[in-house]
């Protein structure tokens, strides 16, 4: 079974380590010096005490990577239009793409009861290039939970989280998602088949919507934005609207609104992505994390005036700071 990981930063990296190390044929896909790096030392991953190096075979290009059976992508959301010429590269018509990505997925809409079935969501797929290029047929869900960084060219750090969640679209246990699950068990992570992978993704999405951009406008780390009681107050506003959304679309909820506020705390003084990307003048995860969340809010016909005020005000900070295309 090959495995490809396109784009092996931070946790493409570190789930690529833990599967070439359980003796998975992995394939990584990568550039710059973190590349030159990984071809000449092999990739080191640091957990805790732990050490790990591999010598997985890593290339530049897809073409050299050729066809895998799983090409497993955990791009940045907004870097996914731009590399799926390249990722359709790695896939054949038996190939599976698993998509650990933040936000709201391009293939949400993708055999999903109702009246919205198969809808292409613009925020995240300008033109339905995405759908078009990588078939929604051939993907799997995955919720990402672990948190690391490349602290240097060919060295990830891993911090927390070992559970990956998988599923399919149509919530069956095919036998692709059953024998991915499986690899990634024997490699010493959490992988469930989750029936309901899109309440998964909202679980995770309900936090980050709010989490990530009043963290980008006003500086703050996790643990003030979710006890400082008018910043609470704030996510608490964000939430209850995009509750609405995502239970007409058919979401159940498997935490409380408070719980859900109460764990992001736990992890402490913590910057999110979003920050740590306009610190660093990197593009935004903005139109996966809330943009999308607001259209889908137009596509159910329920209002939404304090996402999209605060998406306006997080869209113009990034794009004073040059951090958002749009």
């Amino acid at each position: 079974m090959k495995i490809g990981i396109f784009g092996a930063g931070a946790i493409g990296g570190f789930l690529g380590v833990r599967l070439a190390a359980a003796g998975a044929d992995v394939t990584f896909l990568a550039r710059g010096p973190h590349l030159a790096a990984m071809q000449a030392h092999g990739v080191v991953l640091t957990s805790g005490d732990q050490r790990i190096v591999v010598h997985p075979r890593c290339v530049a290009d897809a073409g050299e990577a050729g066809v895998q059976d799983y090409v497993i992508v955990t791009l940045k959301a907004n870097s996914l239009p731009a590399a799926a010429p390249q990722i359709a590269r790695m896939m054949g018509p038996h190939s599976t793409l698993v998509t650990g990505v933040n936000g709201v997925p391009y293939w949400y809409f993708y055999g999903l009861e109702g009246p919205w079935r198969d809808r292409r969501v613009a925020s995240v797929d300008p033109g339905g290039v995405l759908w078009t290029l990588l078939p929604p047929a051939q993907v799997l869900g995955c919720v990402v939970y672990p948190a690391a960084e490349v602290i240097e060219p060919g060295v990830i750090e891993h911090t927390y989280g070992d559970r990956f969640s998988l599923g399919e679209p149509d919530g069956s246990r095919s036998a692709r998602v059953e024998a991915l699950s499986q690899l990634l068990i024997g490699a010493g992570l959490k992988a469930p088949v989750r029936a309901r992978i899109r309440d998964e993704i909202w679980v995770k999405l309900w936090g980050n919507l709010c989490f990530n951009p009043i963290s980008a406008l006003t500086g703050a780390t996790l643990d003030r934005i979710t006890t400082r009681p008018d910043l609470r107050a704030l996510c608490v506003a964000m939430m209850t609207e995009a509750r609405t959304v995502a239970e007409a679309l058919g979401v159940k909820f498997a935490v409380s609104l408070d719980r859900r506020l109460d764990g992001a705390a736990e992890v402490g003084e913590h910057k999110t992505s979003m920050l740590q990307d306009l610190e660093r003048g990197r593009p935004m995860e903005i139109d996966a994390l809330l943009g999308a969340v607001v259209e889908l809010g137009g596509v159910t016909g329920h209002a939404m005036p304090i996402c999209e005020s605060v998406l306006t005000l997080v869209r113009e900070r990034a794009r004073l700071a040059g951090c958002y295309g749009g």
